[in-house]
């Protein structure tokens, strides 16, 4: 089957009397309640693939889950919570335990999840059912994210003469409605329906077209994310911007939050600027940073320069003019936001730039072509360019009158389904080339933040195969090009601006 082929439609059923052909599961004492059905698209070996998603990935079906992790599996010691069903054996025990996004609102939850093969009719102990089975410590309660429920159960079933059938079985907990109104239906439907989207991929082949955490471990991002957002949450109520203070200020802790990894995982301990760069008694205060210090680069709120100085790390943010957040900020995050209106044009302009120094191009507009062709020119040590607004170096970026530079032979890890069709993509597409022909090898990720502008593209490595002086050569020539063509008009500092 080709990948082009659309799925199936979703088209669930309430248990109806006609399944019972298939009766519920059974453990002896108790007896399962069928909840909601679907067609199965795919052929039961791919079931174990398809519902391992399920396993491994609760997040992709809660947000207020972050995510699992597995402490034990074994395909020979069963505990003696997990169920035994008439009629199957257990041929895998996966013992994960749920992390929720927020700590302090939800507790964690260990679960079993194991699965099952008909005793007689599956051959090769091929699984057919998975049952989650929640582990309550006496005294304890389920957290909410969690169906009330003490087993759930996921099922493909083989009818004779009859399409194969996904069915969703639960033992609920005394009192838990289990109709088309209850909470348990509406989440039974859901699994279900991730489910059927899962089993498909499987048929297919199925790859994400977008593959988060290559350059920084997701575990890493998500434990250090939620101290960070605890830290500086208090930055929501005391706003300053017209613009919405949810999104751009757990945006902004997302992506220093990348940064503090992915300069950790960059750098080495002798890059420190200094031993003793933070009196804070936490872990990052002797991570590995730039040996230059950080240039936020276009920084508007100065946000991500406060985040970033706050946590003891050293660099700069400036932009053509001041913002009202700035006033809000302490004494050692103001004295780091300079209003500059930059000129590539001139060989002096570029004061804040040092060498060993990382650039930040944080949705930097116009701005955003410049980065690698400074990160080169004046030696930096590394950048990260999330760009949004399409900007060639004096105009706007126009897809279809782009002069592209030579395109790697190596994919990029840029998204899309391979024919790079929006102007979005295309534009990724452009700069990656153009940093290739600055002479830096190019890494791309997809970041988790709340923007639907969070692609980023970074460097931090120099191409073995391009040498410094043909690197120097290829930006500067870009330079002279802009001169030549004499569209490029520098930016004044507006306002009070010019004081600050």
């Amino acid at each position: 089957m080709s990948i082009s082929q659309p799925r199936t439609k979703f088209s669930p059923n309430l248990f109806n009397a006609e399944e019972v052909r298939i009766p519920p599961l059974e453990t002896g004492t108790d007896c399962f309640q069928p909840v909601i059905s679907c067609s199965a698209d795919f052929p039961i070996e791919l079931f174990e693939s398809a519902i391992s998603q399920l396993v491994h990935h609760p997040e992709y079906n809660s947000t207020l889950i972050l995510r699992s992790e597995v402490l034990t599996e074994s395909r020979s010691i069963f505990p003696s919570e997990t169920p035994d069903l008439r009629g199957f054996s257990k041929v895998d025990c996966i013992h994960r335990r749920l992390l929720p996004r927020r700590p302090g609102r939800d507790g964690g939850l260990e679960q079993y999840c194991t699965f099952y093969s008909r005793t007689i009719s599956e051959p090769n102990n091929v699984p057919d059912t998975l049952v989650l089975t929640p582990i309550i410590p006496p005294g304890s309660r389920l957290p909410y994210y969690h169906p009330a429920v003490s087993h759930i159960a996921f099922r493909y079933l083989c009818i004779a003469d009859r399409p194969s059938t996904l069915r969703i079985e639960v033992l609920p907990l005394p009192g838990t409605p289990i109709d088309s109104n209850s909470r348990l239906y509406r989440t039974c439907l859901a699994l279900l329906e991730t489910l059927h989207r899962y089993g498909w991929g499987a048929m297919v082949n199925y790859k994400k077209r977008v593959v988060h955490d290559h350059l920084v471990p997701r575990e890493e991002y998500q434990d250090l994310y939620l101290i960070m957002r605890e830290r500086h949450k208090h930055l929501v109520d005391t706003w300053q911007e017209v613009t919405d203070p949810l999104k751009h200020v757990f945006e902004d802790i997302g992506i220093a939050t990348f940064l503090m990894l992915f300069w950790k995982e960059t750098y080495t301990h002798q890059d420190l600027m200094n031993p003793k760069a933070s009196d804070l008694d936490c872990p990052w205060s002797t991570w590995p940073r730039p040996p230059g210090g950080f240039l936020d680069f276009g920084c508007g709120n100065g946000l991500l320069t406060h985040i970033l100085t706050a946590e003891g790390y050293q660099g700069k943010g400036i932009d053509v003019r001041a913002r009202a957040s700035w006033a809000q900020y302490p004494d050692t995050t103001r004295e780091q936001l300079h209003v500059y209106a930059f000129d590539p044009t001139s060989t002096s302009s570029c004061s804040f730039i040092r060498p060993g120094v990382f650039i930040i191009g944080n949705h930097a507009d116009e701005l955003t072509p410049w980065v690698p062709v400074l990160a080169t020119l004046h030696k930096a040590s590394g950048y990260l360019s999330i760009p949004c607004c399409a900007w060639s170096f004096d105009a706007k970026f126009e897809r279809s009158s782009a002069s592209f530079f030579p395109i790697p032979i190596s994919p990029l890890n840029l998204g899309g389904d391979g024919s790079h069709t929006s102007s979005y993509s295309i534009y990724r597409i452009w700069l990656s080339t153009l940093s290739l022909h600055c002479g830096w090898e190019i890494e791309c990720e997809m970041l988790r933040i709340p923007s639907t502008r969070n692609w980023a593209i970074a460097g931090r490595r120099r191409l073995p195969n391009v040498t410094d002086e043909e690197a120097l050569d290829n930006a500067q020539a870009i330079i002279e090009q802009v001169v030549t063509r004499g569209v490029f008009k520098t930016r004044h500092p507006e306002g009070k601006a010019r004081d600050h």
